[in-house]
């Protein structure tokens, strides 16, 4: 017959399974329970198997508990501090916040911030002999820093006509919606993009332990897209037009109108740049469109901008011969953008523009 465990007469049974109940550390729950078999006379290793703990541990909680009593089941990591990385910080807390602040303007070298730049801030700060270059990296993730490219704005943009253009554009599609009852009010951007057989040349992936080639011949003959976009749905329109005047845009017009499904039941809120030829008194509109201006010097406001990277993508470190094999190339990419409703949405539906 086994031989029953000897515990010390710290706790009864009753009370050893009033600790297991109660408490509320899952690893002290645990070995109570375990206490409170052998105490009913399991032996050390069945009371250990029912409560799903190692023998050998079953037997030194045991023995803790003998020798300490309710002491010796602590669970000590959740005494223990927690430390975190288990090094010391390089920079206190007030030096952190110093180099936010110097974060904020250039380096003493003139140029711009990197990684290698706030490692060397780090050891002149703290006089520390060396720095590696990934804990300047570090630390400008921990700034809540990332690396990014700044968003152009053009100097004589006017920000509070920006402001006021974006208040008003819900209103003029409410109006529009009140002026015509019957009909559905789309919003649509719309602009134009150059391309030609000058190289376009952009990083991409490539296998490590070589560099990427592009054949290149500069030469300057260039066609046009003239690209539609409807932010609230993705849908986009393209046209390829040999250059950009008023002819052609009055042909791009009628193009748009016929294919956008304008009518009487259907009208369409076009918004546009300030181009010359936008605005020349010999531009006709078809009727249907009600065309409204960015304000001038305003382009990161107009949605179709973002079309062209997409545009591009397949013209990316390319050579072609004529202007002719680049535009069979673009009719294609064109008919595929049409498709990509959804990604196309995600990059022209402005957060302003929710009210659509």
């Amino acid at each position: 017959m086994p031989k029953k465990a000897y515990l010390a007469n710290y706790y009864s049974s009753e009370k050893l399974k009033y600790k297991y109940i109660k408490s509320q550390d899952a690893v002290e729950s645990r070995r109570w329970h375990l206490l409170w078999k052998i105490s009913l006379g399991w032996t050390i290793k069945n009371s250990a198997i029912a409560v799903g703990m190692n023998y050998d541990y079953a037997k030194e909680i045991v023995k803790k508990y003998n020798y300490l009593g309710a002491k010796g089941l602590e669970n000590l990591k959740n005494k223990q501090p927690q430390r975190r990385g288990g090094k010391k910080a390089l920079l206190t807390n007030s030096q952190l916040e110093k180099l936010r602040q110097d974060l904020a303007s250039r380096p003493l070298d003139g140029g711009i911030w990197t990684g290698p730049k706030v490692a060397r801030w780090i050891e002149k700060e703290t006089q520390v002999g060396k720095v590696w270059h990934q804990r300047g990296w570090d630390y400008l993730k921990k700034l809540k820093y990332s690396w990014q490219s700044p968003r152009p704005r053009h100097r004589k943009g006017q920000e509070q006509e920006q402001k006021q253009f974006i208040q008003n554009l819900p209103i003029i599609v409410k109006n529009l919606e009140a002026n015509y009852p019957e009909a559905q009010i789309e919003l649509w951007f719309f602009d134009e993009h150059r391309v030609g057989l000058k190289p376009i040349l952009r990083k991409v992936w490539h296998p490590l332990g070589s560099r990427p080639i592009a054949e290149v011949s500069h030469r300057y003959e260039w066609l046009y897209v003239y690209g539609f976009v409807k932010p609230q749905t993705g849908e986009t329109l393209f046209y390829l037009i040999p250059r950009v005047n008023t002819k052609w845009l009055n042909l791009v017009y009628e193009s748009f109108a016929l294919d956008a499904g304008i009518s009487e039941k259907k009208k369409v809120l076009l918004v546009e740049d300030n181009a010359g030829w936008h605005r020349s008194k010999k531009v006709k509109i078809p009727g249907g469109i009600i065309v409204e201006f960015l304000p001038a010097y305003s382009p990161e406001f107009l949605p179709a901008e973002r079309l062209w990277t997409l545009v591009d993508e397949p013209l990316v470190n390319e050579y072609f011969e004529t202007i002719d094999e680049l535009e069979e190339v673009l009719v294609l990419r064109c008919n595929v953008l049409r498709d990509m409703k959804a990604e196309i949405k995600n990059l022209t539906h402005y957060h302003w523009l929710k009210f659509t």
